[in-house]
């Protein structure tokens, strides 16, 4: 008898556990575009297709928010956005951004500088190399994930 209620209170307690899984909330990011941009529109949809839940802010100046989150100017894109305490700048591939949150590591956020093409967003017929850097705290940045070109 109490191997059988063993049994059963395992079982719910899987059920319940894979019920949490499924159901979980989808990460938010807040992100900051020029309305007519139809890029930053395009990576809005990749982040979507990967599980973030987006609010898409339309500003006339996103340098405004990149000093607001400390992202230094130079590593500027079209578009800023915030999730989980980290700024993201720029063209950033979801599984970065969802690898940032899993490693929770001390850093502003992420940036991809510019306009790459190939990156997410920025889809066409050739793949330029481009670097997602890792920006710290005093400003500096690292390599957090090389893509290859054509």
């Amino acid at each position: 008898m109490l191997r059988r209620r063993f049994k059963s209170l395992a079982v719910l307690i899987l059920l319940l556990t894979f019920n949490a899984a499924v159901f979980a909330a989808k990460p938010v990011i807040d992100v900051y575009k020029d309305p007519n941009c139809g890029c930053c529109t395009e990576w809005i949809k990749n982040l979507e297709s990967n599980g973030f839940s987006v609010n898409a802010n339309n500003v006339t100046d996103t340098s405004v928010y990149r000093k607001k989150w400390h992202m230094p100017e130079a590593l500027g894109s079209c578009h800023t956005a915030t999730i989980g305490g980290y700024t993201i700048e720029g063209h950033v591939p979801a599984q970065d951004i969802q690898r940032l949150l899993k490693e929770q590591p001390k850093a502003i956020g992420l940036a991809v500088p510019g306009m790459v093409m190939g990156s997410p967003g920025m889809e066409g017929p050739h793949k330029m190399a481009y670097d997602v850097l890792l920006v710290n705290g005093d400003g500096s940045s690292s390599v957090y994930h090389h893509y290859k070109g054509d």
